[in-house]
């Protein structure tokens, strides 16, 4: 079904991530991993699901990951993992630093429980 949408963003879009993963927003900051996931944007005001994975592969959490999935509010749950962030649950919170037409820089900041 086509809907009226009312913003610059088409309805249904499908957004995939495949980005470096960084300790802070500056291009050359340590890189400790990679973020792959997806985004959709499915309602008639931008509204987004969103299922990102954290993959880390350098220190140490190094071959661990942590997986956020949840709508695009400003918080997002955290709902598992891999290696040292198994069985994870908490939440990510992220605000958007810089977004533009050739670039994103998202900042996350993650509570996590995990055994």
């Amino acid at each position: 079904n086509i809907t009226s949408n009312n913003t610059s963003v088409p309805f249904a879009t499908l957004v995939a991530v495949n980005d470096p993963l960084r300790t802070g927003p500056e291009p050359d900051s340590e890189l400790i991993g990679n973020v792959q996931g997806i985004s959709l944007l499915a309602g008639s005001n931008a509204s987004s699901t969103q299922y990102i994975d954290f993959g880390f592969n350098t220190g140490k959490f190094n071959g661990s990951s942590l997986s956020v999935f949840s709508r695009g509010e400003a918080g997002l749950a955290v709902v598992g993992g891999r290696g040292q962030f198994a069985m994870a649950t908490g939440t990510a919170l992220f605000n958007p630093l810089l977004i533009n037409a050739t670039n994103v820089i998202i900042e996350f900041n993650v509570t996590v429980i995990h055994y």
